[in-house]
């Protein structure tokens, strides 16, 4: 492809974005077709889209892999999509309020329990999807598993009362909300992708130092999260280290000091460090940060 090819093709492109047209491939349109025949399709389409996307790809040959493919025993796993996403998803766009009932760890039911629904959220650690709600009588921030709800339906609420909850669970998760910068090893540059896919399910923003070739990652998400982050952190090894964050520093820090602790003082074997250069190695663990530093 010449130059005056490719300025034309990038000219198209922009212009497709701009007006908010995307384009797909014959593979992707094939593989859309045989996506479409999951059973799960019919629970995250509505019907008269499924039928439209249908009619759309009626044309496209098909990969016919159901009869090809045989995948190995294993776990069952967690349904990724859940019927209550569509449902929950209108009723929060609608401004409504909620009347649920649910199961608890106990085993006990909660019934007709009124309340407010926040926000959906998807647990990577758990593979579970949760739904973020008020308790209008407990007056309390929920968290329930979309599993755990037996019933659901509808409940206008009170004027005023959805907008106001909503700006006061709006303040509270801005308060809970913690920034962290990771900067890439300068070696591992090529790797990019691979670092940015184990963050993927975080708001993040890519920074990158021209001067000194290197790039750093401002990862923005919420406290109880951290702990998510760090064995992210501990699976990419050398390839990255946290530069601004005092609890993920002091965090990584600490798990350092404890397994040099651990290891330190043993008798070096063959092919590993001397005792010497295991005492260079040591160092003292870090004082945890103040409680809202």
């Amino acid at each position: 492809m010449n130059l005056f090819e490719k300025i034309f093709n990038y000219q198209m492109i922009s212009r497709l974005e701009e007006s908010g047209v995307v384009t797909l491939t014959s593979h992707e349109r094939t593989w859309l077709k045989s996506a479409l025949k999951h059973p799960a399709a019919e629970e995250a389409f509505a019907a008269e889209t499924l039928v439209k996307l249908r009619g759309l790809l009626e044309e496209e040959p098909d990969l016919g892999t159901a009869s090809l493919v045989t995948e190995k025993a294993k776990s069952p796993d967690k349904q990724v999509y859940h019927p209550l996403l569509r449902p929950l998803r209108r009723l929060m766009r609608e401004r409504q309020g909620i009347r649920l009932s649910y199961r608890i760890r106990n085993g006990r039911t909660m019934e007709s329990q009124s309340g407010i629904p926040y926000k959906l959220e998807y647990s990577m650690v758990k593979k579970e999807w949760y739904l973020l709600w008020y308790h209008l009588r407990n007056r309390m921030y929920m968290a329930t598993k979309l599993g755990s709800i037996l019933e659901l339906e509808a409940e206008a609420p009170a004027d005023g009362v959805y907008e106001e909850i909503t700006a006061k669970l709006d303040q509270s998760t801005l308060l809970r909300k913690e920034s962290s910068v990771i900067e890439v090893v300068r070696t591992y540059n090529r790797e990019l992708s691979r670092i940015l896919y184990a963050f993927s399910c975080f708001e993040k923003e890519v920074n990158y130092d021209d001067e000194n070739d290197l790039y750093q990652i401002r990862l923005t998400y919420m406290s109880e999260d951290a702990e998510y982050i760090l064995s992210k952190i501990r699976f990419l090894g050398m390839r990255v280290k946290v530069v601004e964050g005092r609890h993920l520093r002091w965090r990584m820090a600490d798990s350092a000091a404890r397994a040099l602790a651990r290891y330190g003082d043993e008798p070096a074997e063959p092919g590993v460090l001397s005792p010497h250069e295991t005492t260079e190695l040591h160092i003292e663990a870090p004082k945890a940060p103040a409680p809202g530093s």
